[in-house]
This record gives structure tokens, C-alpha cells and sequence, in this order.
């Protein structure tokens, strides 16, 4: 990555980009892929993907997803005397959205609040973690006239205030990362092979969905629309190295150890065979993990497409996911652009990743 690469990925960072309302996100994305390939295009509800042509007309199609979407809040309500209380927008952990700065989207622009905190001094609450409606937020406003002054109405959504900052050099700490990271990510894959005069011999297209967070559902939409012949799905997966999580349970994925494959039902073998060859072939550190069922990514709307499509899934290994200090290694970022570059090197005309008798 470069110095231009780390700024377009703060940038985009500091995107807001909550469930249904990905736009603003999707255009920055949108620019900088527009000048690595050769088309993109956007759909109805914000799907944004961008298509680098193969060398030949008859090849077949790649698509590499991640998802446009992060976790927020919407209005649900607006009291008489100012506070508003919330829906969440996917996966919103309500224990931890006490104290916090809330960035909302609103008719006249950006207005910020913070989430109210009894101090513990005066709470009874027996340590109780709040139940979602117990939540509100203080604009600084007094009553709901105030409040729709500012431009605001039930409805609108917002994001917590975390921008990105690094620890200890690499590790890259801030709120979407889940999956803005992998966006980001399959900018940087179409910038090496642009960089690298790579004219694939498959078809790639480069795949922002939206509405990841609440079922998968743009993921659905696009591969609808593109057929492709195979896919490979790029999200985060929960790192386990931190304190307190039992790697019996919940296996063990570390951060500055590789993207992690995914190995399950939903998972095409053939395609993870090929990565984990190209990985070997490359040495390119590569973690695993398995599921008994589906991935809970976009993988489970993709494989399921038309009659079915040979899907992998690989995951950048994330510390406290649905967060505000969601942690990444940027060594696992290089690692995974340049197992995907690799696995596009290695695809041949005639590959064909579907099982036979």
C-alpha cells in the first residue's frame, strides 16, 4: 500500500456508510475504481461494481464481494423534550452504546449527539446491560421542535463518531472496518494488477454490495445480475487471540497471520483448493477457519444464485467486531490482496471450478 492508498482508505473510513444509505461511500468508491478498470456501473439500491474485461470476449466471470454497509442507528422516535430514542440498523451492540457520539444524517446535514450515561454514582441498574428502547440520545435540544430544527426526523440514521487512528504502527483501529476494509481491499487488488499489466483471463468484477448487515441482500441482487462462474467473498472474521475467548469454541484466527479461508458447506472446495495452492506456491500466509452451516457473509446469497455458484469465502481476522475500535493488521490487508492477485494470475480459459461425475 501506498501513501495514496492509506489516504483513500481513511477516507472512505470516515465515510458514513450505515444500512440503506451507502451512497456517499459508494460514489468515493466508485471514482477511484473507475480510473483501475474498465467500467462501473451502480443499480438501483447502490450496488456498485466495477468490471475489468478479460483478454478474450467468450471468457468466463469472477466476482470478488465485499460489502458497502456498516452497523448504525436509525430514529425511532423524538420526545417532547428532545431525546430521541432509536432502531438499530444490523448488528448494534446495545452494551456498549452508552456514552458514545452519534453522527446523524440529516435533511440540513450532519448533526452530532451523544448517547446518554447515568453516571454510575446514581445508576440502579444491578450492572445490567440497557435494553434497546432504554436508549437515547441528547442533541442538546429541549424540545422536538428544536430537534426537527436541526433537521432531523424519525428516520434518519447515524453512525458512531470513531475515525481511524493506527496502534503500534500497524494495527489499523476504527468503526467499519466491518467491511470498509475489504472495499478498500478490492481497490487495491484492481490497482496491482492494473500496476502489474495483468490482463486476466477471466473476467473480474469488482463487487461493492450493499445491506450486508441486515441478510445479505445486495450481494443477492448483484449476483442475480452478473451470473458469474465463480466468486470469492471477502469479509472479516472475529480474531480469537484476544483475551477470553476459548479457541475450542470459536478456533483459532490471529491478527498478522494471513486472511483466514473458510471451510464449510457453503464453501467451494475446488476454489478453496486453488487459493490454498496459490498460497503455498506464493508463500503467502493463510489462516482457516470452519463452519457446520453457512458463513453469515454475502457468501450464503452468492452460492445460492441462479444454479448454484462455486464460492470461497476469505476473511480479514477483526477484534472486536460491531464496534467502535473494530482492529485490523494491515500486514493481513498486503496478505490478502496478494492471495486474491495471485489466485486471478493463476486462472486458466478453461478452469472450471463446478464438481463433475
Amino acid at each position: 500500500m501506498n501513501d495514496d492508498s492509506l489516504d483513500f482508505l481513511t477516507e472512505i473510513l470516515e465515510t458514513p456508510s450505515p444500512t440503506g444509505h451507502e451512497m456517499e461511500a459508494q460514489r468515493l468508491w466508485a471514482a477511484q475504481m473507475k480510473e483501475l478498470t474498465d467500467s462501473v456501473k451502480c443499480d438501483a439500491y447502490g450496488n456498485t461494481w466495477a468490471t475489468l474485461k478479460a483478454k478474450n470476449k467468450d471468457a468466463k466471470t469472477l466476482l470478488l464481494d465485499a460489502h458497502a454497509d456498516e452497523i448504525g442507528f436509525s430514529i425511532r422516535y423524538i420526545t417532547d423534550d428532545g431525546y430521541l430514542r432509536v432502531e438499530r440498523l444490523g448488528g448494534s451492540d446495545v452494551a456498549i452504546a452508552r456514552g458514545r457520539r452519534i453522527r446523524f444524517m440529516g435533511a440540513e446535514g450532519e448533526v452530532i449527539g451523544v448517547t446518554g450515561n447515568t453516571a454510575i454514582h446514581i445508576r440502579d441498574d444491578d450492572g445490567k446491560n440497557p435494553k434497546l428502547w432504554e436508549l437515547y440520545v441528547d442533541l442538546g435540544a429541549s424540545s422536538r421542535e428544536e430537534v426537527e430544527e436541526l433537521g432531523l426526523r424519525i428516520g434518519h440514521v447515524g453512525v458512531y463518531c470513531d475515525g481511524p487512528m493506527l496502534m503500534n504502527g500497524k494495527r489499523l483501529v476504527c468503526r467499519a472496518l466491518d467491511d470498509r476494509l475489504c472495499g478498500f481491499i478490492l481497490t487495491e487488488i484492481a490497482r496491482k494488477l492494473k500496476e502489474d499489466k495483468i490482463k486476466p483471463a477471466w473476467n473480474i468484477v469488482f463487487g461493492n454490495t450493499v445491506q450486508e448487515e441486515v441478510g445479505c441482500i445486495g450481494a443477492q441482487m448483484l449476483t442475480h445480475r452478473i451470473n458469474p462462474d465463480a466468486a470469492i467473498c471477502l469479509d472479516v472474521t472475529h480474531a480469537t487471540d484476544s483475551p477470553g475467548l476459548d479457541k475450542g469454541r470459536y478456533g483459532d484466527v490471529r491478527l498478522g497471520k494471513g486472511g483466514c479461508l473458510c471451510h464449510g458447506p457453503a464453501c467451494h472446495p475446488k476454489i478453496n483448493a486453488r487459493l490454498e495452492l496459490v498460497s503455498h506456491k506464493d508463500n503467502i500466509p493463510l489462516q482457516h477457519e470452519t463452519t457446520g452451516r453457512t458463513t453469515g457473509t454475502n457468501a450464503d446469497s452468492i452460492f445460492r444464485s441462479h444454479n448454484g455458484v462455486p464460492c470461497a469465502n476469505v476473511s480479514m481476522p477483526l477484534r472486536y467486531m460491531h464496534s467502535p475500535v473494530e482492529t485490523a493488521d494491515l500486514d493481513d490487508v498486503d496478505a490478502t490482496i496478494d492471495l486474491i492477485v495471485s489466485f486471478i494470475k493463476s486462472l486458466k480459459k478453461d478452469d472450471d471450478f463446478g464438481h463433475s461425475l
